[in-house]
């Protein structure tokens, strides 16, 4: 039996769908989702097409291998270069282009850089291999960071001084304060990241709701999901309220994973860290602490050139909602899920790459 048929039901899904159309909304609003499963949801399941012209869906910076910047790339493919180092990577990140090159290409030149699917299994690599530096790169949010945490504390323990990390790590809260606090950017309502509240839980994000009086809603990753958190912004808009509501209770916690959290802390403090699209955000990094110097990859010596963004690129404007992906000159022509120019393009969970694959009369 499959657990999440119940999600997907039809009937239940129109149900919400009228729900949505009967509310009389004083204006068209919109409605931002700033997780990168949630994005995949919406385009694969053609939500867009179930809601009324009176909501607007957006996407936000919930990509992590989207707003991971150019010179994070560079940086880590001169690390490559180096004697007898492995870079070690999710395979998303591979293909994300550098300034002038991406990993992938740095590979094909001759730099030792492999895929693995988690922390874990480079950490395993390293220590069967201790005459190899192997330097993980850390990209992704909450979810990732805890995990990479708990990987970080085994090398530790065992002494694997050959596993290094060079973190791009974020987390959410402060990114989501500089997007909606932006004056070119405006959103009526926020579905919040449903992994990364599943970590963070929801307190850090009470500020959108209680200061900044933006509805909101955590979400699962089901249409049915996605529906219901949607009805609870557009019902928080009628009532001219703004609260959190969590309609993913199967998954989240007001206080969240104090595990997770823990680890996170015992490893890792904020720092001062860029995103494409919205620049240097303080306090939205990780990076390791310092008793742990040794293991971090950043303060290993090498010269990176000054690093660029390509002009062409929407990327940055597509992760603040302010244009959509087909609004870019490069769309569905030089830039493919094949042939990626932006980052938006690369990851399943990019907004570039949903439009492209589930919407395709938007394809130039």
């Amino acid at each position: 039996m499959n657990p999440f048929a119940g999600y997907r039901d039809a009937e239940l899904i129109a149900k919400v769908a009228t729900e949505i159309k009967n509310l009389e909304l004083p204006r068209r609003i919109r409605i931002m989702e700033v997780c990168g499963g949630h994005t995949a949801a919406i385009y694969r399941f053609a939500l867009h097409s179930l809601l009324p012209d009176t909501i607007e869906l957006l996407s936000g910076p919930g990509c992590p291998v989207c707003v991971t910047p150019n010179s994070f790339i560079d940086h880590a493919i001169e690390l490559a270069k180096l004697p007898d180092t492995v870079i070690a990577t999710f395979g998303d990140l591979i293909r994300v282009p550098g300034t002038h090159l991406t990993l992938s290409a740095a590979r094909a030149q001759g730099c030792d850089i492999r895929v693995f699917y988690s922390s874990a299994d480079a950490l395993e690599f390293a220590h069967e291999n201790p005459r190899k530096r192997v330097i993980f790169l850390g990209v992704g949010f909450e979810t990732t960071a805890s995990t990479i945490a708990s990987t970080m504390e085994h090398a530790v323990a065992r002494g694997d001084r050959n596993f290094r990390l060079l973190s791009a790590l974020k987390t959410m809260p402060g990114a989501l304060n500089t997007l909606l606090s932006s004056s070119d950017v405006r959103v009526d309502g926020l579905i919040l990241p449903g992994h990364v509240v599943t970590v963070a839980g929801t307190e850090p994000f009470e500020f959108i709701a209680n200061s900044l009086h933006i509805p909101c809603a955590v979400a699962g990753f089901e249409p049915l999901d996605l529906m219901q958190s949607i009805l609870a912004i557009a019902t928080q808009t009628v009532k001219h309220e703004s609260v959190i509501e969590n309609k993913y209770r199967r998954a989240v916690r007001a206080s969240g994973n104090v595990h997770a959290q823990r680890a996170m802390k015992r490893m890792f403090e904020e720092t001062a860290i860029p995103w494409r699209g919205l620049g240097e955000i303080a306090d939205s990094g990780l990076k390791l602490r310092s008793e742990f110097v040794h293991y971090d990859a950043s303060t290993i010596e090498v010269t990176v050139p000054p690093s660029k963004e390509n002009p062409a690129c929407r990327c940055g404007e597509v992760l603040r909602g302010i244009v959509r992906p087909a609004e870019c000159a490069l769309f569905g022509t030089r830039c493919t899920p094949h042939s990626p120019v932006g980052a938006c393009m690369v990851s399943s969970e990019g907004a570039c790459a949903a439009v492209y694959y589930f919407q395709p009369e938007h394809v130039h």
